[in-house]
């Protein structure tokens, strides 16, 4: 058993104002992104399952061609290969889960999505 606290898992700084950590199973991905105010993931699609959680914070939500604005404990369900965009409307915090493991991410790469 793995037992973990954010506090404790690396934090990477991916730009001026995102920041990301990450923990890894088997067949899941749990990120936890910290967006500032204005930050953007442009839209962008990949073959991974996702769920967006929020934990503090509003930000604008795009799938497919439905808006939402979410906000603390909401949740939404992003199935494979949609397009989709999120813009913090205030500093937020948001878990995503993965299924499976984002491999890009595990590259330590910038997405090239991320502003």
């Amino acid at each position: 058993m793995q037992t973990y606290k954010w506090d404790t898992v690396a934090v990477e700084h991916l730009t001026d104002s995102i920041r990301r950590r990450m923990i890894v199973g088997i067949k899941e991905m749990l990120v936890r992104w910290e967006f500032n105010k204005g930050a953007v993931a442009a839209r962008h699609s990949h073959p991974h399952e996702q769920i967006v959680v929020m934990v503090e914070g509003k930000l604008r939500l795009r799938v497919g061609d439905a808006e939402t604005i979410m906000g603390r404990d909401d949740i939404v369900v992003i199935p494979p290969n949609t397009p989709h965009e999120a813009e913090a409307l205030e500093d937020t915090v948001v878990i995503d889960i993965f299924s499976p493991p984002r491999e890009d991410f595990l590259t330590g790469n910038l997405p090239t999505y991320l502003q």
